[in-house]
């Protein structure tokens, strides 16, 4: 299903080619002005095949108070397809979208109430009620996007992604209705399926969850200059498959993932 839905970047985008990441939080950047800057990568994750010496990158300038990095890390560009590498964004454009009525298939709903404490530990990252209403919304980035056009996610094991999981399986127990939505930060993918080579555990829970009535729902969404533009909503795939295909994609990527680590001192 086709979308038109903006989230527009806080501050222009400013281009430059990536240097290096390291410390895994840390991406020296080359401005095209000149300029040398230190960004913040927001990814905690290896980044599949997106840490790339050379190549082109978008970074935006932090709002409001000064902060220790100035820069955010938002986009690269890989195979000539932007790619957005900002995994607090999705989040922000769930929420927009929320607010604007402009996701569908959503069900009725007159309040939405971010990082809501809904189990016992954990939070969801929403909660939509209306009289008679309560529908949980949990959020997952996507970046990795395989030969076959499929996104997959997580890109590494994810204990806590997992974890939201078995919450929303408890909340289904209880009669809540339950949505995971995949969001793609790149406008290639046909489909998602939850990675069976990087996290089996992840994807055993995803497939117990829809056994439970987890909807399981993914936006396709590219980095323009303006702003995270919907592209439409995808299919998410849950059937099992052979890791083996998978494994030599990621064996590819290999030495374009991961950070720097620090040398041990002595």
């Amino acid at each position: 299903m086709d979308l038109d839905f903006l989230l527009p970047w806080t501050a222009p985008l400013e281009a430059g080619r990536l240097v290096r990441r390291y410390h895994r939080f840390l991406a020296d950047v080359l401005l095209d002005d000149g300029r040398a800057i230190t960004a913040h990568c927001v990814n905690s994750g290896s980044m599949e095949g997106l840490v790339r010496p050379g190549a082109r990158v978008w970074v935006c300038a932090a709002p409001g108070a000064a902060r220790k990095l100035a820069y955010t890390w938002c986009a690269t560009e890989m195979d000539g397809e932007r790619v957005g590498v900002d995994t607090i964004l999705p989040n922000r454009l769930v929420k927009a979208m929320l607010e604007a009525r402009a996701l569908p298939r959503m069900g009725a709903y007159e309040t939405v109430r971010p990082e809501y404490p809904h189990v016992a530990g954990s939070r969801v990252d929403f909660r939509l009620t209306a009289p008679g209403v309560v529908h949980d919304v949990e959020v997952k980035n996507c970046h990795l996007v395989y030969p076959d056009r499929r996104g997959y996610f997580p890109d590494s094991v994810s204990a806590r992604a997992t974890k939201h999981l078995l919450a929303l399986i408890k909340e289904r127990r209880r009669g809540v209705e339950a949505t995971v939505l995949f969001v793609v930060q790149r406008g290639d993918a046909r489909s998602v399926r939850p990675s069976d080579l990087h996290d089996p555990d992840f994807a055993e829970a995803a497939r117990k969850a829809a056994r439970a009535g987890v909807r399981f729902r993914a936006l396709r969404a590219t980095p323009t200059e303006e702003g995270l533009k919907v592209l439409g909503t995808i299919p998410v795939d849950l059937a099992e498959y052979g890791p083996a295909r998978p494994a030599l994609w990621r064996e590819a990527l290999r030495p374009h993932s991961g950070w720097e680590r620090p040398k041990k001192a002595g």
